[in-house]
């Protein structure tokens, strides 16, 4: 058993019989808007400090997964979403084991049937194994991830779609500034997005760079904008890719990449950034969902998504075959082609959004009610 901080038992905020849910984690940008706007709805408690906590993930390692917090601390329901990365199966296990112990529920939400960090798939599954089938109740994104969920668990789950990740008033500042750029003089610039990041398994733009780069050539006053990070595209970078790298900086000495290098973007720099693109590309060879497919649309981006996964079944995209065995380049320049063309599904507004929030909000709050009832 992994070991937790002792820590006084939490008292229950009984703020008028609200459902208290150790959500793992709380701070995410996810979990949090699973709330309703106003701040009523189920009690969520905050995630305790680890004893180490990462500098950019004050929620990491996640500390209600120890079985001993789970023994130690008050709550009515249980919501796991991420980080169980670095847990083994029989970990997992002695979670459950302290929840049936405690008569406490487990909701499992199943963002990834493949985890998007794992180059080989076979640590995700043995997880999955265990905590799919002991899970009271399971949640997903998409209709497409919910039928492989019952084809490999024989387990139904509570299709809920994603909420918005970028703040309404963000969304609102940016609708009006692209409806500016887009009454501006022309011709204008038509931006392609393709953010490397930090290179995690399941990205594989190097096939992809030469492609965008000739698609882009071909479209008056297209530039394509290739961002990533230091640690990636540094010689001194603890990641460093040289055939990326290089491959980039041949491409940016040639003008044909906007090649932007730098450390992890705070949300308000990542806002200004997506939003001034006309199209983001996914680069992944595999992955489930995506929240930055759902930023992307807060901030009236177009999105070009790979075939891997169920992007296109979690929102209206433009779609191209990429996953590990291949890359369709043809589609690849079709989508973008597409895009350009301004043939994509309007962006949702900041009413639509608002109004989508409170529907995720209430059908979590259901299900909570349905597992606790009079019970608690």
């Amino acid at each position: 058993m992994t070991g937790a901080p002792t820590t006084p038992l939490l008292p229950r905020p009984r703020a008028a019989g609200r459902i208290v849910v150790a959500s793992v984690p709380a701070n995410h940008v996810y979990v949090r808007h699973l709330a309703p706007e106003d701040g009523s709805g189920p009690v969520r408690l905050p995630d305790p400090p680890p004893a180490e906590a990462a500098s950019t993930q004050q929620w990491w390692p996640p500390v209600m997964l120890d079985a001993a917090w789970v023994e130690d601390n008050d709550f009515d329901v249980f919501h796991l979403h991420f980080g169980f990365d670095a847990r083994s199966p029989a970990e997992l296990r002695e979670l459950v084991a302290a929840l049936r112990r405690r008569g406490k529920p487990l909701v499992f939400t199943v963002h990834d049937l493949r985890n998007p960090h794992h180059p080989d798939r076979r640590d995700h599954d043995r997880q999955l194994d265990v905590l799919v089938p002991a899970a009271d109740a399971l949640v997903t994104l998409t209709q497409g991830a919910a039928a492989e969920i019952r084809a490999r668990w024989g387990r139904d789950a509570l299709v809920v779609p994603h909420p918005h990740v970028v703040p309404l008033d963000t969304m609102r500042c940016a609708a009006a500034s692209r409806e500016v750029r887009r009454r501006g003089p022309r011709p204008r610039e038509f931006r392609v997005g393709l953010h490397v990041k930090s290179l995690r398994a399941g990205m594989h733009p190097h096939p992809m760079l030469p492609v965008l780069v000739d698609a882009v050539r071909d479209l008056p006053g297209a530039v394509l904008q290739v961002n990533g990070h230091n640690d990636v595209l540094r010689p001194d970078g603890k990641r460093y890719d040289a055939a990326l790298a290089e491959a980039l900086q041949h491409h940016a000495a040639r003008g044909e990449v906007d090649l932007r290098i730098h450390d992890y973007l705070d949300d308000d720099a990542l806002w200004a950034y997506l939003a001034s693109l006309d199209v983001s590309v996914l680069p992944y060879r595999f992955g489930t969902h995506s929240g930055w497919l759902e930023a992307c649309r807060d901030l009236g981006t177009a999105v070009v998504a790979p075939s891997c996964g169920y992007f296109a079944d979690q929102a209206p995209v433009l779609t191209y075959g990429h996953d590990e065995d291949h890359l369709d380049a043809d589609g690849l320049v079709a989508a973008v082609r597409e895009a350009y063309a301004g043939h994509v599904a309007p962006a949702p507004g900041v009413e639509e959004r608002r109004a989508q929030r409170a529907r995720v909000a209430a059908a979590h709050a259901r299900l909570y009610e349905s597992l606790v009832g009079d019970g608690r």
